[in-house]
């Protein structure tokens, strides 16, 4: 019988720390590393069957109107190609990925320049793209539709369930001593994954079965299903490797459904990959933002008054709305609040989940009014941050399950050297180039998602772990093995791990960081299962027995899995939830950045020379697939401070820059000097494993920091992301 656990209090117990095997936190490398730097992980199209046919979306050209007519007969004339698919079962915009969300079908009515509407199948890929090219359809365009969020005609709406309001805002800002009250914006974002959307779909009968590169498989499977019209039970997804997706596949998307389709009509798999432009256009962006932030403060520094209040943008009747003030209610303290959120709907490729939802844009701009605050009231930014830390949640009066920004802050000032930074800005400089330094704090939600896993401890002594839990790139192949291995006492060789496949026990998916945490603390339940199991063997308390090293030692006996199982298996299930934990107690992981910039005083370049990033996020399971995600994460800050745009024509909505060569992503020669420093913390009111999330932790807040330092450099403040060099050379100093 699995071990299940709610999560409705605290876990006081800490195994982990129990176990004798000691590899957790150990930085490991990834088991399928060897194959990934070899090319033999096997990914998505990977996965080509003999006899395979390819297809090729074709895009829709109005931002909004009718798809009428598909000319099919011309382009069938064309050789090796084998099909025309206008059905209206392909999806309109991807799923969102989350749970009851059904996808958006019904191509003949466009919302969005780029939509994909079509599919050309044929015998090879360059048939099959030769055809799509020269596809004709017949296009409708609405005259009065609306694809700017600022446009007056655009159907504005401020949801109840988004606002919350503490106190007397205007008050306090009347009585403050101190007062910010200003406007920031950043533009749209693409997650811009290394590896393309791609599916190959083929059907055994009613069962069809789907290679696929996606995050969260068990809401997949039910998407796709219900876009096809058939029982889950006959869809099987296998997503073993995932080259990244930052959020972009949380949801199926339409090369799934166009594929599935294909290959059922055909008789034959089909295979479906988006080309680079069509996963801009067609797959989320995350929303613009238009921020007003509002801070009052007292002689002393200390806030009274927070108001944060957010415009962004989706399509008609989309339920996603970028959460721009999530963590704006617990972060710092103030008794008088104001926290509202507006969406425009516009006709614009679909807003969704881009790397840390919500905190990415909303910290980046609550960070630089707080550095803002520091300069008018004369004190230090990280003096500033530090006097403002809540004892608990500000806004919900519940205590923090775990709160180490004051830590954060101060180890990274003591690391990075903030004692030398000059108050004055423009007052350091080297040459042509102007040097100043900058900080942010850092914070996300935490969450537990419902997971399921089985491990099996073989006769020869080796654990195998199965879950549909995928792995993006994050080290969860690491993570899992490392969990099962201190649990039961293995060492990493001796660990098989079996993800990304339908037919396995429902896992969390990867998501909002909550994947390692979710599924490992089903991976954990599991191993208790089968330590259970063999107390039961071997007649002991489940206290007295340790596991090490494929050996069960408990009182004078010290027996080889071998012997005790004599060639049978013993299996374990886990299955956690999420419980009361999540309302007792505001959950959240913690951090700070710490950057130095050059601005050169010329051209108004800016070059990032180092950047430190302290986190907290309860036990760090691996330490080097942790420190990879904070630099990752560190990374996106940087893109969002100085480079990423997504720019929009405001005559129809089209994405101008629409590939990698245009859409400016750092690359190794922006990524400078950066450090990684991980807190020690145990967190038991997030799970059994005391683990939070930190994939997503990296970014939060992260471009701020360098937006701070180029203030500091130059005395120029940048409020419109990203900071490119016409956004400073205005403010520059006269050279001297």
């Amino acid at each position: 019988m699995a071990l299940h656990l709610k999560m409705d209090e605290r876990d006081d117990c800490d195994r982990l720390d129990a176990m004798a095997q000691k590899i957790i936190g150990t930085p490991i490398d990834r088991p399928e590393g060897a194959l990934k730097v070899a090319g033999r992980a096997r990914y998505a199209l990977d996965m080509l069957p003999a006899g395979a046919c390819h297809g090729v979306l074709v895009r829709a050209t109005v931002a909004k109107g009718k798809l009428s007519s598909v000319d099919k007969d011309a382009v069938m004339a064309l050789p090796g190609v084998r099909a025309v698919i206008a059905d209206e079962r392909l999806l309109r915009n991807p799923a969102q990925g989350m749970a009851g969300e059904a996808p958006v079908q019904g191509v003949s009515d466009v919302a969005y320049f780029g939509q994909l509407v079509a599919l050309v199948v044929a015998d090879s890929f360059e048939q099959a793209r030769h055809g799509a090219q020269r596809l004709k359809l017949t296009l409708s365009s609405d005259p009065d539709v609306v694809v700017r969020p600022d446009d007056p005609a655009a159907d504005l709406e401020s949801p109840d369930d988004q606002k919350s309001e503490m106190g007397d805002l205007g008050r306090a800002m009347v009585d403050a001593a101190f007062s910010i009250d200003e406007t920031y914006t950043t533009p749209p974002h693409a997650s811009a994954a290394m590896e393309p959307h791609a599916s190959i779909a083929e059907w055994s009968g009613e069962k069809l079965t789907l290679h696929g590169s996606y995050q969260m498989l068990p809401f997949n499977r039910s998407e796709l299903a219900d876009a096809l019209g058939i029982d889950e039970g006959n869809v099987r997804i296998l997503a073993p490797y995932v080259g990244g997706g930052f959020g972009s596949k949380l949801g199926i998307s339409q090369e799934a459904v166009a594929a599935a389709i294909a290959a059922k009509e055909l008789g034959v798999p089909v295979a479906v990959a988006m080309s680079r432009q069509q996963v801009f256009e067609g797959i989320m962006r995350r929303s613009e933002t238009r921020q007003r932030i509002r801070l009052a403060a007292g002689e002393d520094g200390v806030l009274t008054g927070i108001g944060h209040e957010a415009w962004v943008s989706n399509l008609p009747d989309e339920t996603f709305a970028e959460p721009v003030t999530q963590a704006t209610p617990f972060l710092y303290q103030g008794a008088h609040r104001l926290i509202g959120q507006h969406i425009a709907r516009v006709h614009r490729t679909c807003a969704g989940s881009v790397r840390a939802p919500g905190e990415a844009v909303g910290l980046t701009a609550l960070e630089i009014a707080m550095d803002e605050l520091a300069e008018i009231s004369g004190i230090d930014p990280l003096e500033l941050r530090l006097r403002n830390i809540p004892d608990k949640d500000p806004t919900e009066g519940i205590p923090f399950s775990s709160n180490k920004l004051s830590e954060a802050l101060k180890v990274g000032a003591e690391k990075f050297g903030w004692s030398e930074r000059s108050g004055t800005p423009g007052t350091r400089r080297e040459g042509e180039w102007l040097v100043g330094m900058g900080m942010a704090s850092a914070a996300r939600v935490n969450m537990l998602i419902e997971s399921k896993a089985r491990v099996t401890l073989t006769g020869d002594g080796v654990a195998r772990i199965e879950s549909d839990m995928t792995d993006i790139g994050t080290g969860t192949y690491a993570v899992l093995s490392q969990i099962a291995g201190e649990m039961l006492g293995l060492p990493i060789d001796h660990v098989d791990v079996h993800l990304g496949d339908t037919d396995l026990p429902r896992g969390s998916g990867s998501g909002g960081s909550f994947g390692a945490a979710s599924n490992g603390t089903a991976v954990f339940l599991a191993c208790e299962d089968i330590r259970n199991q063999l107390c039961e063997k071997l007649g002991c308390d489940p206290e007295s027995l340790t596991l090490k090293d494929g050996h069960a030692i408990s009182g004078n006996q010290r027996l080889p899995f071998s012997e005790i199982l004599q060639g049978t298996d013993l299996v374990g299930e886990g299955h956690v939830e999420p419980g009361k934990t999540e309302e007792a107690v505001r959950q959240a992981t913690f951090g700070s950045y710490f950057a130095e910039v050059g601005v050169n005083a010329v051209t108004g370049e800016t070059r990032l020379r180092r950047m430190l990033g302290v986190f907290s996020a309860g036990r760090i399971l691996n330490e080097k697939t942790a420190r990879s995600q904070c630099l990752g994460g560190m990374t996106f800050g940087i893109g969002m401070a100085l480079l990423e745009e997504l720019i929009h024509d405001d005559r129809d909505g089209h994405i101008v820059n629409r590939d990698l060569a245009e859409y400016h992503l750092p690359v190794n020669a922006d990524v400078s000097g950066l450090e990684v420093v991980l807190l020690d913390e145990r967190d038991g009111w997030a799970n059994p494993l005391h683990a939070k999330g930190i994939g997503e932790l990296g970014i939060c807040g992260a471009a701020a920091s360098i937006v701070n330092a180029i203030h500091n450099a130059t005395g120029v403040r940048v409020r419109d992301l990203p900071a490119t060099l016409d956004k400073v050379l205005e403010g520059l100093p006269p050279l001297s």
